[in-house]
């Protein structure tokens, strides 16, 4: 039964707030912090439970009043309210009991990258990382660009950006992957459509705890920062390449004018790179059925289509279909498909879990 899964939870809670008050733990800060989040992170399950435990209750007890003359109209209508409340209930339950994922609340760097297509691809770069960006402005959080590589035709080769702020990579975890766009190029004379590509890798932030880096593994270059002219041209030795020799990793990062801030950046985008390649690695132990159940983000694979002669946005690994592109892109409204992303994902995980 729901509610003999739902039971530990409510008692975990409730053992929480006694140890809270505890003499023990209130003269331990570590303690006393690592107790709050854990309490903060059952509490909205725990609410649910609570009421649908009381749901389940209220659901027997009027049943037991059907037969009263007095009361039993009345208990039959809260009957009614009270069967259709109960699914609801369970349903968001499922949701809040899924096990959470330990990157969610962490802020993530945004790799776009041109793909084939040429310079149209580089312009699309530009086009969506405004979209991204609006989306950003949209949900309160800040971004700062850590590497970019400018395209003459404008637009860009490559830019990195990292994202900071609630749910960054709960929200975006799924961008991750090629994405075609079809349209007229402004230097197309003949006015015919072109299909470009690009690429987005979506990577957590990580601490130094969680990757170990032997400096030995690492080769460093400095060089002239490269650009299409103008201020983003350095004079001095400051853009630098850091490759990780065991992985073949490599991260250039230019658009400071500091040599060493330019090296920091690059070294937490390679923290990045290399925790997300252990993540891609624990997840191909899993298993391909489990992969192939509830979906992995493949990179590999073209997730998304954005068609400008039609108005359309289409993600292929949902089959949704908006005819709003402009919109979505112009006013960053990218949870009209990221909603349904997570539902999606959250129903398989739902169906291939004892919830």
């Amino acid at each position: 039964m729901l509610e003999d899964k739902l039971q530990p939870f409510i008692d975990r809670y409730e053992e929480i707030n006694k140890l809270l008050i505890s003499p023990d733990i209130t003269s331990d800060i570590k303690k006393m912090t690592d107790l709050s989040k854990e309490q903060s992170s059952i509490e909205q399950i725990v609410n649910k439970a609570k009421e649908y435990i009381q749901t389940v209750r209220d659901i027997e007890e009027n049943k037991i009043l059907l037969e009263d003359p007095e009361l039993g109209e009345l208990a039959k209508e809260e009957l009614k309210d009270l069967e259709t409340k109960k699914p609801q209930l369970e349903e968001e339950i499922k949701v809040l009991m899924i096990p959470k994922d330990p990157n969610d609340d962490k802020n993530i760097y945004l790799e776009l990258r041109a793909g084939t297509g040429g310079d149209e691809a580089a312009i699309f770069v530009g086009d969506l990382f405004r979209g991204y960006l609006r989306y950003a402005e949209n949900n309160g959080w800040k971004v700062e660009i850590m590497n970019s590589s400018e395209s003459e035709a404008g637009g860009y080769k490559e830019l990195v950006l990292l994202v900071k702020g609630d749910h960054a990579y709960s929200k975006l975890k799924f961008e991750g992957g090629t994405h075609r766009v079809q349209r007229v190029p402004a230097t197309e004379s003949q006015g015919r459509v072109h299909t470009s590509a690009i690429t987005v890798a979506v990577m957590p932030e990580v601490d130094d705890i969680e990757v170990d880096i032997n400096p030995n593994d690492l080769k460093i270059d400095v060089m002239r920062s490269s650009g299409c002219g103008g201020q983003s041209v350095n004079t001095t030795d400051s853009a630098v390449r850091i490759t990780h020799l065991p992985s073949g990793i490599v991260v250039t990062n230019q658009d400071q004018k500091s040599q060493h801030k330019n090296k920091e950046k690059a070294m937490k985008v390679l923290k990045a790179r290399l925790y997300d390649l252990q993540m891609q690695e624990q997840m191909a132990q899993e298993g391909a059925e489990r992969k192939a159940q509830v979906g992995t983000g493949d990179r590999s694979g073209r997730i998304r289509t954005y068609n400008y002669p039609q108005n359309r946005i289409s993600d292929h690994r949902i089959n949704l279909t908006l005819y709003r592109l402009e919109y979505i892109m112009n006013d960053g409204l990218f949870d009209e498909i990221i909603d349904p992303l997570i539902a999606d994902y959250q129903a398989k995980l739902i169906e291939i879990s004892d919830i």
